[in-house]
């Protein structure tokens, strides 16, 4: 893998990595520069919401590099200009009032971040009206409902923004808001995202990233919860480490996996608020090597922009939320541009991984992490209880096991093997189609094993234990079926190029070793794999199978 990245990686260095990214959205800017289209797919939001988003998203780094003394008059003059324009009621490009549950609500918690980060470059040089305009479109936010989930945290960001600037804002919204991200934490560093969330990475690049920024910011004002944040922040790295590999990669897991480098920003946001649950330089090693390993992906196209997929371009895996700019929230992962050139974060150099668990139980993630010599990680999750609530919820959160190294896969369609691609997953063809794992009836994890009772289909009943092992893992599972049907055990998907990787076995019932060949661009990582499969004979009654997966 090519290194961009020296392990004594400077400012400097970082600072061009991210106008790699950047300068290139330069001429697409609007006229008045309140927008920014790069693309023309849409997601489920207005079109001209999707402009204003990829106008906001680079602040992510940009506000952070202009707080750390950074300075580029293109970009400085785009985006006054755009915050002037875009909340102006009298300007063409004027943003609009919002609505309930409204994505430019999402995107004020960038413009908020950049207020607090360079108050110098982004606000003082305005005039009264200006800010005026910018104030009174900000609390929007207090006026329109949020969903209640991170997004609650856009409400606290816009707030304490506002407070900080000197204009009116909430203080029972942002109270209220405080109060509901409070009632989502579940111990030990950990939350979930709402009612519907669980664990994934919308804990550490949204709940854990926004909360160190409150902590920054109104250290002097709420001490006590400033604390406690930083110290949840402390506990919670020491778990989130486990999902990285030594190569840099991090699991594909959950939703929203088009923010790719945003899986390190986390550990940058730390570095920014001087909180280390890790030593700086294993965090830099992180952040480096994670950088390192999407850099070396075609990940942007032949302009240099920022695709949507995950290792390559990819629209089948995206969410009905991915416009052309939302990839750009990755840009959060430069934080730690905050800091001045002489920081130690900047002198010191990258180290690699400390030594870690082989078998890792994270209780309030409900899995299990199994680290491999080889540097692949592999998760076992519980799965998920809630129904389906965003694109391939079912492939994202239920399968058996998710992979640094194989990644996963989504489905094309149901209709055969090859396009439902169900790697790592007890799937059943019946009545023309295929059908997997879904939402569960229940489950446990255990520092051993995960158990689940779950139903792909009415008049299926599976009890599913799943148990890692040195060799790889075990699946047993227990099916009541009505029908005569056939089930697909299989392993993960693994590259066409790979010679091996992945072996599966019957060891229990009725079944034998086959390969299926996934359409392409289902994997998230590869866009051609085959899958070792043992293909199954259900037989109506009772059913007891049982598979080894074996990999390296």
């Amino acid at each position: 893998m090519e290194k961009i990245l020296k392990s004594t990686a400077s400012k400097e260095e970082f600072v061009q990595l991210m106008f790699r990214v950047l300068n290139p959205l330069k001429k697409y800017y609007s006229k008045e520069k309140a927008g920014l289209k790069i693309g023309y797919t849409s997601a489920h939001y207005p079109d001209e919401s999707a402009w204003m988003e990829g106008f906001s998203r680079p602040l992510w780094a940009l506000a952070p590099y202009f707080a750390g003394g950074g300075s580029d008059k293109e970009f400085e003059e785009i985006y006054r200009k755009g915050l002037i324009s875009g909340t102006n009621p009298k300007a063409k490009e004027y943003w609009g009032t919002c609505n309930d549950y409204d994505q430019r609500l999402v995107e004020m918690a960038a413009i908020a971040y950049t207020l607090l980060l360079a108050k110098d470059k982004m606000w003082n040089p305005l005039t009264k009206e200006e800010k005026e305009n910018i104030s009174n479109w900000l609390n929007e936010i207090n006026q329109n409902k949020c969903c209640d989930c991170n997004w609650r945290f856009f409400q606290i960001l816009v707030n304490i923004a506002l407070k900080k600037c000197d204009m009116p804002y909430s203080s029972e919204v942002l109270e209220d808001s405080l109060n509901f991200i409070e009632s989502c934490y579940v111990g030990d560093g950990w939350y979930v995202d709402g009612e519907n969330g669980q664990a994934d990475y919308y804990i550490p690049f949204a709940m854990e990233f926004y909360g160190l920024v409150y902590a920054v910011f109104m250290e002097d004002e709420d001490k006590k919860r400033a604390e406690v944040l930083k110290e949840r922040a402390e506990i919670f790295g020491k778990d989130f480490i486990y999902w990285f590999s030594e190569d840099g990669s991090a699991l594909p897991y959950g939703r929203s996996l088009t923010y790719r480098f945003a899986q390190c920003a986390f550990y940058s946001m730390c570095v920014a608020a001087k909180v280390y649950p890790l030593p700086l330089s294993v965090m830099k090693g992180i952040i480096v090597r994670n950088l390192d390993y999407w850099f070396s992906k075609p990940i942007f196209d032949h302009a240099g922009l920022l695709t949507i997929g995950y290792a390559y371009p990819n629209l089948n895996m995206s969410e009905s939320y991915n416009a052309p700019g939302s990839p750009y929230w990755a840009m959060k992962a430069f934080a730690f541009l905050a800091l001045q050139e002489d920081d130690m974060f900047f002198k010191c150099k990258a180290s690699p991984l400390p030594e870690l668990d082989e078998i890792k139980f994270l209780s309030h993630a409900d899995m299990i992490i199994q680290r491999r010599k080889n540097g692949n990680v592999i998760a076992f999750p519980g799965g998920r209880l809630f129904g389906h609530v965003h694109g391939h919820t079912e492939e994202k959160y239920s399968k058996f096991a998710y992979s640094t190294k194989y990644g996963f896969s989504v489905m094309r369609s149901m209709l055969n093997p090859q396009e439902a691609a169900q790697d790592s997953v007890l799937s059943f063809e019946l009545f023309g189609h295929i059908f997997i794992r879904g939402q569960e009836k229940y489950y446990k994890v255990s520092e051993q094993e995960i158990i689940s009772h779950w139903s792909p289909i009415e008049g299926i009943k599976v009890h599913s234990t799943v148990i890692p092992k040195k060799e790889g893992h075990t699946r047993i599972h227990v099916i009541d079926s009505e029908y005569d049907c056939i089930a697909y055990d299989a392993g993960f998907a693994v590259p066409i190029i790979e010679d091996s990787g992945c072996k599966v076995v019957c060891v229990k019932g009725e079944g034998e070793a086959i390969i299926i060949k996934p359409d392409p661009n289902t994997n998230l990582v590869a866009s051609k794999t085959w899958m070792p499969t043992v293909k199954y004979q259900i037989k109506k009654g009772r059913n007891f199978i049982e598979t080894d997966i074996l990999y390296d």
